[in-house]
């Protein structure tokens, strides 16, 4: 997820460099280069790697901010296609195997915050009845999804945290990355504890609900995410057109955002 704010203050930022953001920061990420190759095959399965940088990590891409395409991910990207104007997606690959217990495990290098964000995280998604059931667990060990501190450089780019989706073999996505930076200070949970929702959320297979137009959360002139190459699918009985509130909107604007009705639908639909 990203920051609304911040992000505008990066783009202010980087048309004042010497270098533009055009020319290095998305094609270089601060500690790993970003091959011509790998930036052309996510362009070609439709996330934007121009105004958006690209940072590459020990366990795949980050793009769009907040998503994170693994390698093997990338190994499997096809070309990206436009989409309609509807609201609620999600990837092709889902958690399979349900009825099933998701093990989540929080840093010890997090404040207590975290973990009581992480508590009410949980507790939102256990009380809709789905067929996955989430559990705060005390050990990495036999943990589905760990929370560790992101990179110094997320805070820099106003992210917020980032997560990926589900794998081939029905698995969610095994780590969610939070930026300290953020969130070490604040006194209300609420914001975070819809960042770790939202990324939790992704982990199991939500697209943004306004990928096909993020300027509805982010503001200013912003491009859709396209396919992405792992499927936006539209989820049945969710409403047309991007909803106020949802918890998987592209950008924060620092509040609280308990699931919508539209959520509801969309979490029970798939789950």
């Amino acid at each position: 997820m990203l920051a609304k704010t911040k992000s505008l203050l990066c783009a202010i930022l980087c048309a004042f460099l010497i270098v533009s953001c055009q020319s290095e920061s998305e094609q270089v990420g601060p500690e790993n280069e970003v091959s011509e190759e790998a930036l052309a095959t996510l362009e070609a399965a439709g996330f934007d790697v121009v105004k958006f940088p690209v940072f590459n990590t020990d366990i795949g891409y980050v793009v769009e901010n907040d998503i994170l395409i693994s390698h093997e991910q990338m190994k499997n990207l096809k070309e990206g296609s436009q989409i309609p104007a509807v609201e609620h997606y999600s990837t092709d690959n889902l958690v399979t195997g349900t009825p099933r217990t998701i093990n989540i495990y929080v840093s010890t290098r997090f404040r207590s915050q975290y973990f009581q964000a992480t508590d009410v995280a949980i507790a939102r998604y256990n009380a809709e009845g789905l067929n996955l059931v989430f559990n705060r667990v005390s050990s990495s060990s036999n943990a589905d999804i760990v929370i560790q501190p992101s990179p110094w450089y997320y805070g820099w780019f106003g992210i917020l945290g980032s997560a990926g989706f589900p794998t081939a073999s029905g698995d969610p996505h095994n780590q969610i990355l939070l930026t300290r930076s953020y969130y070490d200070n604040v006194s209300d949970i609420g914001a975070l504890t819809t960042t770790i929702a939202h990324e939790m959320g992704h982990c199991i297979g939500f697209r943004h609900t306004d990928y096909m137009d993020r300027s509805y959360s982010c503001g200013g002139s912003t491009n859709d995410e396209g396919d992405g190459g792992v499927g936006a699918n539209y989820i049945p009985g969710t409403p047309a057109g991007p909803e106020a509130d949802s918890w998987m909107l592209a950008c924060s604007d620092g509040t609280d955002r308990p699931f919508t009705s539209g959520d509801q639908t969309a979490l029970d639909y798939l789950y």
